[in-house]
């Protein structure tokens, strides 16, 4: 695969949306010159809306939520694996029964292998996040944005894992990201769902803010990752567990991502040993 090469993409919305912008504009400067930059300036703004969106489909298809029709969620965890956070939290999982995606950075699977291994081995899903997890990556060139999310893919696949997810970091999409997972063969899957945690930067009353706003068929955001200071690990965990009773009180099942979008997230690979 070339990654300079864009290829060709199913039409999207902002296609129309885009062509529809010219062709008003063309259509209105013979008369007014001022007023024809108008329908462009909308376009421009309509696409700005739509890159801050983690549920818009304006650049591409992107799955925010289940379509099971069920009182279920998936829960979701980004930014690990984390030597801190993710042995206590696949344990919690264990005991609660639940089954759970995580979308992981290649430079954390990298560092920390054998918790790629132990998300795996206990039956959870493995998802690309990006090989750094930089906040700007959708202002990123193609090129840079392909080798991103590129190099996830080497580092899960050398573990045994082929996401077919990828989750933008933030949830934040762009033109040109349409291409790259179209030849991938990837799919574009954010959430619905998500306490505003800032990166579990903010872990104090999590659990009350998934809890009042999710509904059937939710795609929840939480996140694997070491709070801002190490001693807040203990409150995150009682976030967590809240969260997981809380849902299990509220009647809800917890289905694997994959169930509850009804499409793959990833597959097994074998690899060659050294």
């Amino acid at each position: 695969m070339n990654p300079d090469a864009p290829g060709r993409t199913p039409i999207s919305p902002a296609h129309w949306t885009g062509l529809a912008a010219l062709g008003l504009s063309a259509v209105i400067f013979p008369f007014n010159t001022t007023m024809a930059a108008a329908p462009l300036a909308v376009f421009v703004v309509l696409c700005a809306a739509a890159s801050l969106s983690p549920r818009s489909r304006f650049f591409l298809p992107v799955i925010s939520r289940g379509g099971t029709g069920r009182k279920a969620v998936a829960l979701t965890f980004d930014d690990g694996p984390d030597p801190l956070t993710t042995p206590p939290l696949l344990d919690m999982l264990a005991r609660h029964g639940m089954k759970a995606a995580f979308f992981v950075s290649g430079r954390k699977a990298q560092r920390h292998p054998e918790w790629i291994d132990a998300i795996l081995s206990q039956g959870h899903l493995v998802g690309n996040h990006s090989f750094s997890h930089s906040p700007f990556l959708m202002l990123f060139r193609f090129r840079t944005l392909y080798r991103e999310i590129a190099s996830a893919q080497d580092v899960l696949i050398k573990l045994g894992v082929h996401p077919l997810a990828f989750r933008p970091p933030v949830g934040l999409t762009n033109p040109k990201l349409a291409p790259i997972l179209l030849r991938m063969g990837m799919i574009c899957v954010t959430f619905s769902c998500r306490a505003y945690d800032r990166g579990n930067r903010r872990v104090r009353g999590m659990a009350g803010k998934i809890l009042k706003k999710v509904r059937s068929d939710d795609i929840i955001l939480l996140h694997d990752v070491c709070p801002s200071k190490i001693e807040d690990i203990p409150d995150w965990l009682d976030e967590m567990e809240r969260t997981l009773s809380g849902l299990e009180r509220k009647g809800f099942s917890v289905l694997p991502l994959d169930v509850l979008i009804g499409r793959p997230v990833m597959v097994p690979c074998r690899t060659e040993p050294s």
